[in-house]
């Protein structure tokens, strides 16, 4: 298995995201210039977070744009897994491969800390290594971090369970308090509804190794090199 980590003008978190894949969780990955169209040598993609060129204008507005997320898109639309962490969320949201849209943080300032967010799925190739209703304690970096969507885009999202991670308290009680960005339903992230795209907002790569504080992110990397060797298992 390969997994691809997406670099676009600005990137300041493809590094720490390589190193999580490589390192950590021992994969072969390789980074992908924003560019570069050729991205069938990939089993996983991943979309970092940090900035994008454009985010002056709108978060990801004129990254959606880079030759690379055509085929991002045919990748997706052929059953390969994306993840998109913080700016890459705002990328899939405006690429259209995830609905909604990453508004100004509800006080409007950007904010920098650990919180916690709950597991809501385990049905998915990102949260298979992980327990029903599991917090995990990770950090967000974001100005423009609050989900919103339509009511009848947010309905289909809970009906058919494809909110994967709310904001919570450090117990798991899902609360205002506890929503550090005023997100809709305390919504941290989302998937598709073949579920091999997931948005989130937290850095799962900043929160990998105890030494950083919290080593609760390794559980969705390992969820997607598990995921992998099934689905690899399944082609041959």
């Amino acid at each position: 298995m390969k997994f691809g980590v997406v670099v676009f003008p600005g990137s300041n978190c493809d590094h720490d995201t390589y190193h999580v894949v490589s390192k950590v969780i021992g994969q072969p990955v390789d980074f992908i210039w924003h560019k570069e169209e050729q991205i069938d040598r990939f089993d996983a993609i991943i979309l970092p977070g940090g900035f994008s060129y454009g985010d002056y204008l709108r978060s990801g507005a004129i990254a959606r744009f880079s030759p690379v997320m055509r085929s991002v898109r045919q990748f997706a639309e052929e059953g390969g897994l994306v993840m998109g962490i913080c700016n890459g969320f705002q990328i899939l949201c405006e690429a259209g491969l995830l609905p909604g849209a990453l508004l100004r943080n509800r006080d409007l300032r950007f904010i920098c800390e650990h919180i916690n967010i709950r597991v809501e799925r385990v049905d998915t190739p990102f949260t298979s290594a992980c327990e029903p209703r599991q917090v995990l304690s990770l950090p967000i970096a974001h100005g423009e971090g609050n989900y919103f969507c339509d009511p009848e885009t947010l309905d289909a999202l809970e009906r058919e369970g494809r909110v994967i991670f709310r904001y919570c308290d450090a117990e798991g009680s899902v609360t205002d308090e506890s929503n550090p960005n005023g997100s809709l339903n305390n919504i941290a992230g989302i998937c598709n509804s073949e579920r091999n795209v997931l948005g989130l907002m937290p850095h799962p790569e900043r929160a990998s190794e105890s030494l950083l504080g919290s080593s609760d992110g390794r559980a969705i990397f390992l969820s997607m090199a598990d995921s992998l060797r099934e689905m690899i298992k399944l082609r041959a």
